[in-house]
């Protein structure tokens, strides 16, 4: 175990470090065991779910909890329980597997059941007292109870240890008096508990209780709150009035409750990636059965180089938003298994896991939840007016999306968190960004290599692209860290521009990686379709990456320093090669409408 852990790739670490293909786990990588589960929850979405779609946008809160209590009694809502506590203890990346497609026909369901499973019932299984967890854990693994969670309040959103809701201990110290305010609480409608955070005293940071829900015991709610999207989603706002909580049911320990909260958001992130897979996939594949059935000018307007451009980009978007959320939950699993080896106990396992790759959870968070919506807007345009019709999915799936960039943190928190971090890993010595950095600048001040690379090997090409975006990204953060030092955080464009390059080189390589993989075990005929979204991908990437590495140059540099960094721009987005962007798209467009769904 010890020997192969030391290929394991630590958190951040991809920004300055070359992973090998092998190395990474891709969808490809399934266990019979995980094919298996994804069919089961395939067929429960496509018999309990789909058929309802209409009745979910129709505000049925009593089809969602029915619904959750369905998936209950299949133990869906226990796949990241362990055994012991009654549920299926499934690794990491059959949890995500479990997430990804549960998601796909209503963001209703979806988010009932990850407030549910993730936010509603981890922080016990992570925090949790042995008797808090034999007290609560078996019920809402079984779908018997329902959790929800309480940290958002009206003056208290991002800034969640900012919170008024206080806790207040007897005088003979048996509980806890809890009053405050709590709104956008999901499940609030049908939940048996909460996970409640309040301020006892004048403590710096907030602390977590597990409160039962009796309204008999100072709890009140508003009616549903009317949203955009995921309208079967009960939110409510909620009201604790001198609520009574026994001291027991205080979570971890005083003024512990913000790095709890923080901790189960990482978890939330990279499972709210996931949450966006299936519905890209159902998105992609019913914009392409409506291309290859409407009639114009009398042929599909799948054949249409328009539409198959879109087609295109829809699926290299989905293919790659697979690729680095398997990667992550794998780099994630292996830590936690290595940890258990190690001795921890699970939750401690787990909690460290999952923080070591906060990083890439805020990346995926941002990437894919941008990507759904992306999708699902390409995917009204193909229909066309009736994309724009409550008589198709479309619209609906829009809406949906819309909510996947606002909660588990906003994506420009989530940007900035990204770099944040990495930077601050980099002063704990846990990524070594400074040698790789002055190298960079040492090989700015060099003679360029005019050598022409071989780059016969599939993927050769690609690879070496993403390392010397790699070099960009090094260039641009020393600079900024460099001129800015700790007062980094204060410079948020700056910060935003650095974090999209960052994004990019991941989800990139995540791509690129996952396709030279697939080519040692199959025929380069049949992963044509991977090949050119690989390319795809890290065409579109470096664009994005070349614009965000401008705006950064014109921000933190001037003089000789400018004009050298945009020369260095110009070397490290240099392609030996470029790629017929036309081309690329119209083969994985040709794949995917013959197939006449998302097929890879």
């Amino acid at each position: 175990m010890a020997e192969a852990v030391k290929n394991i790739t630590r958190g951040g670490q991809f920004i300055v470090k070359q992973t090998d293909s092998a190395d990474i786990f891709t969808p490809e990588d399934f266990s019979e065991e995980q094919l298996m589960m994804r069919d089961m929850v395939k067929e429960f979405v496509d018999k309990e779910i789909w058929p309802n779609k209409n009745r979910f946008e129709n505000k049925e809160y009593a089809l969602t909890e029915e619904c959750m209590r369905k998936a209950g009694d299949l133990g869906l809502l226990g796949v990241a329980v362990p055994t012991e506590y009654g549920g299926l203890g499934m690794s990491f990346v059959s949890t995500m597997l479990v997430c990804d497609y549960i998601s796909g026909a209503t963001g209703s369901f979806s988010t009932a059941f990850g407030a549910h499973t993730g936010i509603g019932t981890m922080p016990i299984t992570l925090y949790g007292t042995e008797e808090q967890k034999q007290k609560y854990i078996p019920k809402l693994a079984s779908g018997e109870w329902f959790g929800a969670y309480c940290l958002t309040e009206p003056g208290a959103g991002s800034d969640a240890n900012s919170g008024k809701t206080k806790a207040v201990l007897s005088e003979d110290g048996t509980y806890y008096s809890i009053t405050g305010q709590k709104m956008w609480i999901s499940n609030a409608g049908f939940c048996s508990l909460f996970i409640v955070f309040a301020r006892i005293g004048e403590d710096k940071n907030i602390t977590g209780f597990i409160v039962e829900n009796n309204p008999e015991n100072g709890i009140s709610m508003n009616p549903e709150e009317h949203k955009l999207g995921i309208r079967a989603s009960s939110t409510r706002q909620v009201f604790f009035n001198e609520t009574k909580v026994p001291v027991a049911n205080m979570l971890s320990e005083r003024g512990n409750g913000f790095k709890i909260a923080m901790n189960a958001l990482n978890v939330g992130r990279i499972k709210l990636a996931a949450a966006c897979l299936d519905a890209q996939r159902r998105v992609i594949s019913n914009g392409v059965q409506y291309a290859n059935e409407r009639i114009q000018f009398d042929v599909p307007i799948s054949s249409f180089g328009a539409i198959r451009s879109k087609i295109a980009e829809m699926a290299t978007s989905c293919y790659a938003g697979e690729s680095a959320s398997y990667r992550a939950a794998k780099s994630i699993e292996d830590r936690i298994q290595a940890r258990v080896a190690e001795g921890n106990t699970h939750q401690e396992a787990e909690l460290k896991g999952v923080e070591e790759f906060a990083i890439e959870c805020s990346i995926l968070k941002v990437a894919v939840s941008e990507d759904i919506q992306n999708c699902a807007d390409e995917g009204i345009q193909i229909l066309g007016g009736m994309g724009f019709s409550e008589d198709t999915p479309m619209e609906s799936a829009w809406r949906d999306a819309r909510i996947a960039r606002i909660y588990e943190g906003t994506n420009e928190i989530n940007r900035m968190l990204a770099v944040g971090m990495l930077v601050k890993k980099a002063m704990k010595g846990q990524v070594d960004l400074l040698g790789p950095a002055s190298k960079v600048q040492e090989d700015l001040m060099g003679i360029p290599d005019f050598d022409t690379p071989d780059y016969s090997e599939i993927m050769s090409e690609e690879k070496a692209v993403v390392e010397n975006l790699k070099k960009v990204f090094l260039m641009v953060a020393g600079s900024a860290v460099q001129k800015y030092g700790t007062d980094l955080e204060a410079h948020q464009q700056t910060l935003m521009a650095v974090s999209d390059i960052l994004i990019e080189i991941y989800m990139a390589e995540s791509v690129v990686l996952r396709t030279e993989k697939l080519s040692k075990s199959n025929s380069i005929g049949d992963i044509k379709g991977q090949i050119a979204m690989a390319q795809l991908y890290l065409y579109n990437a470096v664009d994005i990456i070349t614009s965000k590495t401008k705006e950064s140059i014109a921000s933190i540099a001037e003089g000789d320093m400018q004009r050298m960094m945009l020369m260095g721009l110009r070397r490290y987005t240099k392609y030996q090669n470029l790629p017929n962007v036309a081309a690329l798209r119209e083969e994985i467009a040709a794949q995917v409408i013959a197939e006449n769904k998302y097929c890879f």
